[in-house]
């Protein structure tokens, strides 16, 4: 049941040339056996991975994904391709990283609402939660974007902004809704007008986007994230799989893509075209934004060891998703590695795509 694709040529070819042979074509083939095993025995239904320098590639795809274009759930890994539409307001001089959330949505006031900036928002330091409260709640009654908006501006705030870091899915999402007000699209269409055209993506989506459900990888619910139902077959009208949550097109966790459309979007960071985002600006999203003491982000990017394992070197970035995905870059040594699958992260330990995350790492 396993597919391969090769890009420029065979894996031989591919990993034979000057600047693939520092990856070693042992852990290559190491990787994809890792996956190729994970989805033979049934653990995972697919998988695709993709590895990159510079100009050479390496791909293949597993189970149920029949071409390495197969498109998969992001989940977490959604929130730097939406913020990265957020950046290029950024870009036309629309905000300023330190200006306050208040400047562009007024009602987000009282219990030190007003000190937080954008740029806390997207470091994950401002106090709002990861999800809401009432999270299940909304989702059961598929509720629409605007209703989480409205409920994150007005959930209270974890701690003092500023003062801890603590992971925020509910920050990012008004992050969007700032570059929804100013940009007058929803962030859909913006990450599509900023991002995934400039760059290319055909495979790629905030939601289903102009795909249809039967055409996208199904992600295994046993074991998944809480905030998605866990598997309870009484969430199923709203966990992963379900229409209403792949349509939504939650800035944090529902952007669809296949792994050569994400690298796609991590080669921009390491060979700037200018195409979407300014490279000044493309610097500033993966350096250290947090103060000493506190967890170094990006611009919604985790950094260095933090991107996945102690395995990453300090110049590395990237982001990891709770439905089984992973995608990191080193800046070093221009290498972009994109694993994702359908089985949830916190599923098993060690996960498949860690497995094969670190064979590649080296």
């Amino acid at each position: 049941m396993k597919r391969r694709t090769f890009l420029q040529s065979s894996l031989c070819a591919a990993v034979g040339t000057p600047v693939l042979a520092a990856l070693n074509q042992g852990n290559l083939n190491s990787a994809a056996k890792a996956l190729a095993d994970a989805t033979a025995s049934g653990q995972v239904r697919a998988a695709s991975l993709f590895v990159q320098q510079n100009e050479s590639s390496f791909a293949r795809s597993f189970g149920a994904a029949k071409s390495i274009d197969a498109i998969f759930l992001l989940a977490s890994i959604s929130k730097t391709i939406s913020s990265a539409a957020v950046m290029s307001l950024y870009d036309q001089g629309e905000f300023a990283l330190d200006d306050r959330v208040t400047k562009f949505i007024p009602e987000f006031t009282g219990a030190g609402r007003e000190t937080i900036t954008i740029q806390q928002l997207l470091t994950h330091v401002s106090g709002l939660p990861d999800q809401l409260p009432q999270n299940a709640k909304l989702r059961a009654q598929h509720a629409p974007l605007s209703e989480f908006v409205n409920a994150a501006i007005h959930t209270p705030l974890l701690f003092t902004p500023g003062t801890k870091y603590s992971y925020s899915s509910m920050a990012i999402l008004l992050a969007t809704e700032i570059a929804q007000r100013i940009s007058g699209m929803t962030i859909a269409k913006l990450t599509d007008e900023a991002i995934y055209r400039p760059l290319n993506m055909k495979h790629s989506a905030m939601g289903l986007g102009n795909f249809k459900l039967d055409s996208v990888m199904l992600n295994q619910v046993e074991r998944a994230a809480p905030e998605s139902g866990a598997g309870d077959p009484s969430t199923k009208s709203w966990d992963w799989n379900s229409p209403y949550w792949r349509k939504m097109g939650a800035p944090w966790g529902a952007a669809h893509g296949s792994a050569p459309d994400v690298a796609k979007f991590l080669n921009e960071f390491l060979h700037p075209t200018g195409k979407a985002l300014k490279p000044e600006t493309l610097q500033l999203m993966i350096k250290n934004h947090n103060p000493p003491g506190l967890r170094p982000r990006g611009l919604a990017f985790d950094l260095g060891p933090k991107t996945s394992s102690p395995k990453f070197r300090k110049h590395s970035f990237g982001h990891t998703g709770s439905t089984g995905t992973i995608c990191w870059a080193d800046t070093a040594t221009k290498t972009i590695c994109v694993v994702l699958t359908t089985l949830p992260s916190r599923a098993v330990s060690p996960h498949p795509r860690d497995i094969a995350s670190d064979f590649v790492t080296g």
